[in-house]
């Protein structure tokens, strides 16, 4: 029998995920989160300093395709898929309800205003059915590809391959942000790059060619995307003249207020420009 309180748990999601992951033993269900849950279990998950039990998340297609829009989100999933502890699969059926079950309690998510409560029992009889029920239906439903690497190998690769300065900027400026999907409230993965190429004046050829192999965006993104802050005046480019072939583009900041500035001020006044 579980020992978490059978009425409300908590009233915070963040504290609700972290007292459920307490609670589980060998496997977790999540079970039709909202898009605020998924984004909140993976920013949880990620930061836990236990064993994580194997997570199996059941979600509607939309909404874990808009939560995995947010490059912060995607690519930490990506890392816990990459160790084999997140599973996702996709429903199109109507779930009345959002639940963490484990073998030993089932926490309904209920959404108060801008609260959250986690109403569990520890029935039995109920939970060994709820869990069986919800586990078929996880096993039958079709499985969810994140497109997104993993955040550790970003780190990692954009380290070797263009050097650790510039992955220190890359996280400390994605730390920076509260989303990062380009919408207006964030900058994109691919817009973040750039500006870290920019800030150590990287060629715009190895920043691309790294952005492509690790699977962040093709070299044809990056162009455009660097033709765009370069036509608002973030980005400036000079040529570096190569052996054979065209002159290479060497990256360099083009507003001076960028040139001395933090992370948190370069993300400042790019989204400033980019408004």
């Amino acid at each position: 029998m579980s020992s978490v309180d059978p009425n409300l748990l908590d009233t915070k999601l963040d504290e609700i995920i972290r007292e459920t992951l307490d609670e589980a033993d060998d496997e977790l269900l999540v079970i039709n989160p909202s898009n605020e849950a998924i984004a909140e279990f993976v920013r949880v998950a990620s930061l836990y300093d236990g064993d994580l039990p194997q997570v199996s998340m059941l979600a509607d297609e939309r909404t874990l395709k808009d939560a995995t829009d947010d490059f912060k989100v995607a690519s930490k999933a990506a890392d816990l898929v990459d160790e084999g502890l997140l599973s996702l699969r996709t429903t199109d059926g109507e779930q009345e309800n959002s639940l963490l079950i484990t073998r030993d309690s089932v926490v309904a998510l209920v959404a108060a205003g801008t609260s959250v409560g986690g109403l569990t029992t520890d029935r039995g009889e109920f939970i060994e059915t709820a869990f069986d029920t919800y586990k078929d239906e996880f096993q039958r439903a079709e499985e969810y590809t994140l497109r997104t690497p993993g955040l550790s190998r970003v780190r990692q690769t954009l380290s070797d391959e263009i050097g650790p300065d510039a992955e220190a900027d890359f996280t400390n400026i994605l730390d920076s942000l509260e989303t990062a999907r380009g919408d207006g409230d964030g900058l994109d993965e691919v817009t973040i790059s750039l500006l870290v190429a920019a800030k150590n004046e990287v060629l715009l050829y190895d920043i691309s060619r790294w952005g492509e192999d690790v699977g962040i965006a093709s070299k044809a993104t990056f162009s455009r995307t660097k033709t765009k802050l370069e036509d608002m005046g973030i980005v400036d480019t000079e040529k570096v003249p190569i052996d054979v072939g065209r002159p290479r583009l060497r990256l360099k900041f083009g507003d001076d207020r960028l040139k001395n500035a933090d992370e948190d001020q370069i993300v400042s006044i790019a989204q400033s420009l980019l408004a």
